[in-house]
């Protein structure tokens, strides 16, 4: 499952192009609607999700890059142990992999995470994120659906 990592880089390649492109073109915090419920909007998260922890005083960027480092190394090892019939996993790890991985970058280089996607409905703002981000949900998604099918391919492999 190894050789799925081409898409751990690809992810990583678009999330940071994509930021690079939203740092060279917004001021912190400059908003562009897209359509009535979607608006680009360049914001600089110290956190983690949903900002957990941005407020800490600074040792969170440390806490945080060795964490992502250390779930990274978890999970490529983790996808070296898959059998070819757990592509839904591997597919999965490969999408959380890059994804920790382009904000890991912005930790070490930036000290913060770049984010700038934005989702509300009329007053209500759901947390701006990326596409990295998105990579790690779109993932763990991947991960539980396929935790919740796991008992039944256990099951069927038994009988």
């Amino acid at each position: 499952m190894i050789r799925l990592l081409w898409l751990s880089a690809l992810v990583v390649i678009l999330d940071q192009a994509s930021k690079l492109w939203v740092v060279a073109r917004f001021a912190e915090f400059e908003v562009l609607t897209v359509w009535p419920v979607f608006n680009l909007t360049l914001v600089y998260n110290t956190g983690a999700a949903f900002s957990f922890l941005s407020d800490a005083g600074g040792w969170q960027r440390w806490f945080f890059v060795v964490l992502g480092s250390a779930v990274c190394l978890g999970m490529v090892i983790w996808l070296r142990l898959l059998r070819d019939d757990e592509r839904v996993t591997g597919w999965g790890l490969v999408l959380v992999i890059g994804g920790a991985l382009g904000n890991l970058i912005d930790r070490v280089r930036l000290g913060k995470v770049v984010d700038f996607l934005q989702w509300h409905w009329h007053d209500w703002y759901w947390p701006s994120f990326n596409v990295a981000d998105s990579a790690i949900t779109l993932g763990v998604a991947l991960l539980l659906i396929d935790g919740l099918f796991a008992r039944n391919r256990a099951r069927d492999r038994n009988s």
